[in-house]
């Protein structure tokens, strides 16, 4: 478990934030209407956003290459 946490700390790290940074979206800014897609609800704009700052900070994370 320890070497997987090491190997994709940036990308855990972007899921978490990205969840946070999600349900405050939906909190502070959300959508009075409900029709919009991702912001009508807070688990949809949870795991949008988790599923962002999992891409984002994952294209930090330094792979290595086989020689």
């Amino acid at each position: 478990m320890e070497i997987f946490i090491k190997k994709y700390k940036l990308g855990l790290i972007g899921i978490v934030l990205g969840g946070i940074l999600g349900y405050a979206y939906y909190h502070f800014i959300g959508c009075n209407t409900g029709t919009c897609a991702i912001t009508s609800k807070p688990i949809n704009s949870s795991v949008y956003g988790m599923v962002m700052g999992y891409l984002i900070l994952s294209t930090f994370e330094k792979t290595k290459e086989n020689k």
